[in-house]
């Protein structure tokens, strides 16, 4: 029977079977006539028969599982397979952690088993992860988050009183007193309320009301679920969505995943990556005809190109928002980021309050806050908030229903946005620290971003816009025919080849333009500036010396 069922097997199935199956006592296979494989027992025993044998498992044998099929029958087939998996998937990408990374990963592991490279070290400036560059945390968010996660250590005197104070506040608000509890599905009270209440310090007393505040798993959480509800129609009546390209990959990466149409507009390069009304206007006309567009997104400051948007210029994209019918979708994680001197953030909410009941009765708006950056850095926490603007009242109830089948946030997380919002304030035992040790990193990051934009705008072949905030720069390169026509030759995008060659070379990890979006013709690369000061000066020291190179190479 065994014997049989290994004749049915194909040569080439039966050229992969190893000799390692004799450990079940079974079976060994060596060549038979006419391509038909030869069985022989390898048990010393002869009290194993071919039906013994013939019970055991293909898994305990090593046998693949084609050879054990019962009663001739065909062999089952996966399930799930590439071609049977849901397609929008497969049209995802997410450029941030794509193959550049993966084998940036792959470069360390080699550097670790001794292998020999031209570099000494891996050093990563793909993502915005401070904490993974070296940005040390903020002092009290952790002594709360420790006192919370730790509640016997709030009888330990060297903790301030005035994060114990915060952690008993954050352990009442949970049930059973306890972290590890499932909060609300839209967040905590206690911690809605101090997010109203930061929103509406910030904006200068527009209120803000807690029951329009929903905590989410990081910003990507609340833009992807407020995409959810936008997404809907068939074939011309397809929802379109606008994003700036370049753009952060989750827009494009979510809205594949959704099936929805993705409307580009152009940032203009020239003019410091701004938005250009005109441009809106034209990605949305020639849009209309394929799809119906209803939102658009924007990033400010700018990610992945660092741009600080003015009044002026948010102004002019609600008003067209309000024109044309668009939902406004406002990511604003970078908030603190501002390093440029005339620059200033100003949030959609506040300018759209500002400009009186035309327009703040009436344009919905969506806007998205994170833990993971600003001068907090705390990305893994994976803290956030969303808050709504003017939305239709049972589409709000349908909000709180899908964020409910998630059942929430995770409350660490809620809990560190609670601490984001209501620092230590003015005559509280940690303010002073909690001050120095923002502004101290804040400071840093002014400094990495002009450093930046001074050193590559050295380099021949490479131009940088001023980096005005958030904490990304999105040079442009130059990059020769000749070097062109290789990187068309192997399946490549250019600025992936060059970013491909540079990693090999230096050991420096960036992300190509193309990954973002660019104008046909151009290529860039965003890197962070988050490295800490000395690396990110040899950083930039070997991005030089390799453009350099690789111009001269392919000139």
């Amino acid at each position: 029977m065994a014997a049989a069922r290994i004749a049915r097997l194909s040569p080439g199935k039966v050229a992969r079977l190893s000799l390692t199956q004799s450990r079940c006592g079974a079976l060994a296979v060596s060549g038979g006539r006419g391509g038909v494989p030869a069985v022989r027992s390898l048990t010393s025993s002869p009290l194993v028969s071919a039906r013994a044998m013939s019970g055991l498992s293909a898994t305990r044998c090593g046998l693949p599982k084609e050879s054990v099929a019962e009663n001739g029958a065909p062999p089952r087939g996966k399930v799930l397979t590439i071609d049977t998996m849901n397609p929008t998937v497969k049209m995802v990408e997410y450029a941030v952690r794509g193959p550049i990374v993966q084998r940036a990963v792959e470069l360390e592991k080699e550097l670790s088993e001794g292998r020999k490279k031209p570099f000494q070290e891996v050093i990563k400036a793909n993502i915005g992860d401070a904490h993974a560059m070296g940005q040390q945390p903020i002092t009290f968010f952790r002594q709360v988050l420790a006192l919370c996660s730790y509640p016997e250590l709030l009888n330990d005197s060297t903790f301030p009183e005035d994060a114990k104070s915060r952690a008993r506040r954050i352990l009442q608000s949970c049930s059973g007193n306890s972290m590890g509890s499932y909060s609300a599905s839209q967040g905590i009270d206690s911690v809605r309320q101090d997010v109203a209440r930061y929103v509406q310090q910030r904006d200068g007393g527009v209120y803000c009301d807690p029951d329009n505040i929903y905590l989410t798993t990081g910003a990507s959480d609340g833009i992807v679920t407020m995409l959810k509800l936008l997404v809907c129609g068939e074939g011309a009546s397809r929802t379109g969505v606008m994003i700036s390209i370049p753009q952060y990959p989750l827009y494009s990466a979510a809205l594949a995943e959704l099936g929805a149409v993705q409307i580009n507009y152009y940032l203009n390069e020239e003019a410091c990556w701004s938005m250009d009304i005109g441009e809106l206007q034209r990605a949305l006309d020639e849009a209309r005809s394929h799809c119906n567009p209803r939102a658009l997104c924007i990033i400010n400051p700018g990610n992945p190109t660092g741009q600080v948007q003015n009044r002026k210029c948010i102004e002019d994209v609600i008003r067209f928002a309000a024109k044309e019918r668009l939902f406004l979708m406002a990511d604003e994680v970078y908030q603190d980021n501002v390093y440029a001197d005339g620059c200033e953030f100003h949030s959609f909410k506040k300018v759209l309050f500002e400009m009186g009941p035309e327009y703040s009765n009436t344009v919905e708006l969506a806007s998205f806050h994170s833990t993971s950056k600003c001068y907090m850095g705390e990305c893994g926490f994976r803290g956030g908030y969303m808050e709504i603007i003017n939305m239709d009242d049972e589409v709000k109830a349908q909000l709180t229903k899908l964020v409910s089948v998630r059942l929430c946030p995770p409350v660490p997380g809620q809990a560190l946005m609670g601490l984001v919002v209501n620092p230590p304030q003015p005559g509280e035992p940690s303010h002073e620290n909690f001050i120095k040790e923002r502004t101290a990193t804040l400071s840093a990051l002014a400094d990495k971003a002009r450093l930046t934009e001074e050193v590559l705008n050295t380099v021949p072949g490479i131009s940088c816009n001023p980096v005005q905030g958030a904490m990304y720069s999105f040079p442009r390169i130059s990059i020769p025919e000749k070097a062109v026509k290789e990187a068309t030759g192997q399946g490549q995008q250019p600025d992936m080849f060059y970013c491909m060659r540079l990693l090999e070379e230096t050991g420096i990890c960036l992300v190509p333009g193309s990954g973002f979006g660019q104008k046909d013709g151009t290529y860039h690369f965003r890197m962070t500036i988050l490295p800490p000061a000395d690396k990110l000066k040899i950083l930039l020291s070997k991005v030089k010396e390799f453009h350099q190179r690789f111009t001269k190479q392919y000139s």
